[in-house]
């Protein structure tokens, strides 16, 4: 068992010799690498646009609020109403922020822009709403 994976564990390391067997080594850098590009692309258009970004941009995750915890979360319920992106709620330093993850081979630079145009959207909904 030292050299194999814990039979006690889900096998995760299928999953990892599948991507490795698919992709190469080569492969999952240039993956990686587009992913961390999506998402710092996705956190700058968003600070662009006044949204508060929470976390350095260093693999695939953005956290980030709007101007408080009630807009953060209305925009987030917008978001998810609009179903043109998926993402989370998480907690940050105590406050309500939206959590992004980009992980997708298949995401694009459009799918970014028109995420970040919901973004947009969804905060004037949530700006408006009562």
């Amino acid at each position: 068992m030292r050299y194999t994976p814990s039979m006690s564990k889900r096998a995760r390391s299928i999953e990892l010799w599948a991507v490795l067997k698919t992709l190469g080594r080569e492969g999952v850098v240039t993956l990686i690498e587009q992913l961390c590009s999506h998402a710092q692309n996705f956190a700058s258009q968003l600070h662009e646009r006044g949204f508060a970004i929470h976390n350095d941009i260093v693999f695939n995750q953005v956290l980030v609020s709007c101007d408080s915890d009630k807009e953060t979360q209305r925009t987030l319920a917008a978001i998810q109403d609009m179903g043109d992106c998926w993402c989370g709620a998480s907690t940050w330093h105590g406050r309500s922020v939206i959590r992004v993850s980009v992980c997708s081979w298949a995401t694009t630079s459009e799918d970014i822009d028109r995420s970040v145009q919901s973004f947009c959207a969804a905060r004037k909904i949530a700006r408006t709403s009562n």
